[in-house]
Order: structure tokens, then C-alpha cells, then sequence
């Protein structure tokens, strides 16, 4: 761009072509638009056998994901269960490195989605969260927003643990603590 390449027909489509091998790829429009465009190659990728801890949580800050769900239960008390959810999300074409963070925690399911070629691992087991995936992330930080999402999340793991959230006032808590979580910031 810079040299105005992106000016001319050639341009345009080699920057198109860069856009459609990374991220999501591209929309619809833009494949309907330039049809003769082919993604660019990406090179391959080696994932080592060991991956760096610190590397690890320097990935969970930008792809990682602490959740909480609360949904109706007719089992409980209060109506209601909750659950922590770690995620990591990555393109599809990531299986292998999903695999080797699945296998490092111990943990976690391996799930596509449906909808578009992403991979999620996924940490649904509250034992897994609280004894294998807060103690990683308490040991090697997280950094930035997600680590107040991170802290947030661990409040919440402790209220569970203290059976706090079958009492109203603990769902009520959990509910507060939640809406300041992720996009509520």
C-alpha cells in the first residue's frame, strides 16, 4: 500500500488473496467478488513436541476465553446451575497445536464448529478448572483486560467451590460478578 500497488488491479488481488489465508478468511462478498482469487500459501507451521508455559499464557490472552454459564436447573434449589467454561478458539486448520494444549492441561474436549471452520477447546469439568486450569493461569500470568476477566472468574470458581452458588445470594453474587465479566467491561 504504501507503494500504491494496492492501486492496481494486481495489487488489489494479492492483498486479497493475503486477507483470504488469514483470520476468518473471506466474507462472502468479497468471494463472490473476486472468484479467481486463491488464498495465498501459509507456511507450515511445526508445533513443537513442548510448548513454553509462558507462551501458552501469552495465547490465552488473546485467543483464550474465562465464561460463565448460568442456566435453569431443576435439580438445584435455587433453579438454577452455573458453570465455568475455559475456551481457547482457533481455525480449524490448528487441530495439532489444540491437540497438544488439550493433552498439556489434561484436560478438555476438542469441538468444531458447525457453523465455520474453527476448533474450540473446550474445559467444561469444574474439578478441571479449579485444581488444573486456575492454578496454570495464577502461576504464568495472563495479561491485560482478560486477566480481570481471569480474576473474576477465579471469585466465581471459589464461590462454587464453597457450594455458595445454591444459595440465592451467592446466584446473585455469581450474577453480579459475571455481568462485569468480558464484553461487560
Amino acid at each position: 500500500m504504501n507503494n500504491k500497488i494496492h492501486l492496481t488491479t494486481e495489487g488489489l488481488h494479492k492483498i486479497v488473496s493475503i486477507k483470504a489465508s488469514i483470520n476468518k478468511g473471506l466474507t462472502t462478498e468479497l468471494k463472490e467478488a473476486f472468484t479467481e482469487v486463491n488464498p495465498k500459501e501459509r507456511p507450515l507451521v511445526v508445533i513443537p513436541d513442548i510448548i513454553p508455559e509462558q507462551w501458552i499464557a501469552g495465547f490465552t490472552s488473546g485467543e483464550g476465553c474465562f465464561k460463565v454459564l448460568i442456566s435453569e436447573s431443576p435439580t438445584t434449589k435455587v433453579g438454577f446451575k452455573v458453570l465455568l467454561v475455559f475456551q481457547i478458539t482457533q481455525h480449524s486448520r490448528d487441530e495439532d497445536l489444540m491437540k497438544k494444549l488439550s493433552s498439556y492441561f489434561g484436560c478438555g474436549v476438542l469441538e468444531k464448529d458447525p457453523r465455520k471452520p474453527c476448533l474450540h477447546l473446550s474445559v467444561y469439568r469444574f474439578t478441571d478448572n479449579y485444581y488444573k486450569i486456575i492454578p496454570f493461569f495464577n502461576q504464568h500470568n495472563i495479561a491485560g483486560k482478560k486477566f480481570r476477566d481471569f480474576k473474576d472468574w477465579c471469585k466465581i470458581g471459589d464461590l462454587i467451590n464453597e457450594n455458595y452458588h445454591l444459595t440465592p445470594q451467592g446466584l446473585d453474587e455469581i450474577r453480579e460478578i459475571k455481568s462485569g465479566m468480558n464484553k461487560g467491561r
